[in-house]
């Protein structure tokens, strides 16, 4: 006579059947799909989606589903090399405006995905995938150090009053002419209480004036190289949960070099282009001196300190407005330290909520005291890698956009926090503050390696464990049947339980499937 409560048998019952509703959506396979995503200004929409299907139509295409998902279009396909044709045609037709991208898309019922049963996600190894090694530029991390201390040294010295001819950048410093002894020793006491980050040594004197040269300390340079590496990595992060890949890897290898994993993303194109690309915003004061920009502009005649943009809307006669600005920055993109969209209360219009650090708030600040009634243009700058192939081999460059999209007087002075305007949708200013939020690359990064595991070679090592686990499985029910007969039978019984209830966990708590895990599943079933 079973002696045991009624309870637990309920309970091994509950669990058994917990366990096979959780393990069962990873026997749904996935569709190969096309997924695509706007750029700034685009919108994806019932109308896009009609307008993507119609442009497969035209190639004899037929999506086996089409859905809209976080302003994203998803495809699927019935095999990959519609898959391939499918984002061919796409890409030749949307252009730049959009972002077409190959990906996989699970094919899990709606019921079981609505009580949390989810499929394992397949590591790099098993689903396929791409592999990048990125390189830190920190020359320039460098260059963009000594630059900003060249704006604060000459903001220094006239907030202190010392006379000085010329602070300039050269390859042995950052060299200041002072126009007197006095202005020298006066600029030598105050410095290195002010910017201790700087080395300050007598420079030999000339008919021009007296010299200072300051160089950053070692410990400054090192402390920002590591700061231009965290914040790339915390950028890269932010633009592969953009990207939509399920368990991604971002992390710093060595002193420079950071690693990306991103399985399940087969176009590299499309990965480096999000990857890669910066985005940010870089105020600057308008050269009021230049009378007419539009002819200069036709004849070159700039100022040396200024430089010639346009505006990113159009003239009435269909041509870009040509604006002269002034090449000293205000404040970048690097000095934000939050962003956020809305709209404008007295206009109605989009805009981007800006708020600066301290640095930026004070330069911002001083800017405005001394410019009320003067113009000042926001630029917007975005960096994206292109990669052709050249007689062969791959072609690496990038393609800079700089557009000004707000001119505005200055009513006020203002610091820390502003509003942009002169966006062209919400959609727009949304992807701007989330760009600015993610925030530019400290410094830029090339790609010194990449390696691409295709969907079939994935393919492949998920029907070699597969089979491995059958293999090893059965091999374990034969022996433990055949030696211990009946008990045999329980135990095998219980074993298929056992690996049912681990697949069921995993999936639960949404842990990627690798080749080293299925060799652990082999050996817990050998155990």
């Amino acid at each position: 006579m079973n002696d045991f409560p009624r309870w637990k048998y309920i309970l091994i019952v509950v669990v058994i059947l917990a366990g096979l509703l959780y393990a069962l959506p990873n026997v749904f396979p996935q569709d190969p799909a096309v997924q695509v995503s706007a750029n700034r200004g685009s919108l994806v929409d019932d109308a896009f989606k009609e307008r993507a299907l119609g442009l497969l139509g035209e190639r004899k295409i037929v999506p086996v589903g089409a859905d809209i998902a976080d302003k994203r279009l998803l495809l699927r396909l019935s095999n990959p090399d519609q898959q391939l044709v499918a984002a061919e045609t796409l890409r030749e037709a949307l252009g730049e405006s959009y972002v077409v991208a190959l990906n996989s898309a699970s094919t899990v019922p709606g019921w079981l995905r609505a009580v949390g049963a989810n499929a394992m996600t397949l590591g790099l190894d098993l689903r396929g995938g791409v592999h990048f090694l990125m390189e830190v530029d920190q020359r320039s991390v460098v260059l963009k150090q000594t630059e900003r201390y060249v704006d604060d040294l000459r903001g220094f010295l006239r907030s202190q009053k010392i006379r000085y001819r010329s602070v300039t950048r050269t390859p042995e410093g950052i060299v200041m002419v002072l126009r007197g002894e006095e202005d020298r020793r006066k600029a030598a006491e105050a410095l290195p209480t002010e910017i201790p980050d700087l080395e300050i040594r007598e420079g030999e004197g000339s008919a021009d004036g007296y010299a200072l040269i300051a160089t950053v300390r070692p410990t400054a340079v090192q402390a920002e190289q590591d700061k231009s590496i965290e914040q790339n990595l915390a950028t890269l992060r932010n633009r592969v949960n953009e990207l939509g890949v399920a368990e991604p890897i971002v992390q710093q290898q060595g002193a420079s070099r950071i690693v990306v994993q991103l399985p399940g993303v087969q176009d590299t194109v499309a990965a480096k282009k999000i990857l890669g690309a910066t985005a940010t915003l870089e105020y600057r004061a308008v050269d009021t001196s230049v009378l007419n920009p539009m002819e200069a502009a036709a004849t070159g005649r700039i100022p040396p300190d200024s430089r010639l943009y346009y505006q990113r809307d159009m003239g009435l006669d269909g041509k870009p407005v040509p604006v002269i600005l002034k090449k000293r920055l205000i404040v970048s993109g690097d000095q934000l330290v939050n962003a956020s969209s809305g709209f404008d209360q007295q206009t109605g219009e989009p805009m981007v909520s800006v708020t600066l650090n301290n640095a930026g708030a004070r330069r911002m600040q001083d800017f405005t005291n001394a410019n009320v009634g003067k113009g000042m243009a926001v630029v917007f700058i975005e960096r994206t890698p292109v990669v052709k192939v050249v007689d062969g081999k791959e072609v690496r460059s990038t393609r800079v956009t700089e557009e000004v999209i707000s001119i505005a007087n200055v009513r006020e002075p203002f610091g820390k926090n502003f509003q942009t305007t002169g966006l062209e949708s919400s959609e727009e200013a949304s992807s701007t503050a989330l760009l600015l939020r993610a925030g530019s690359l400290a410094a830029p990064v090339d790609i010194v390696r990449e390696r691409v595991v295709g969907p079939s070679l994935g393919q492949d090592n998920i029907s070699r464990g597969f089979r491995a686990v059958l293999i090893g499985l059965a091999a374990i029910l034969i022996f433990v049947a055949l030696y211990y007969r009946v008990f045999g039978l329980i135990a095998d019984f219980a074993l298929l339980l056992n690996l049912v209830l681990l697949v069921a966990v995993l999936s639960a708590i949404g842990a990627t499937l690798t080749m080293p895990g299925i060799a652990g599943i082999v050996l817990t079933l050998g155990m």
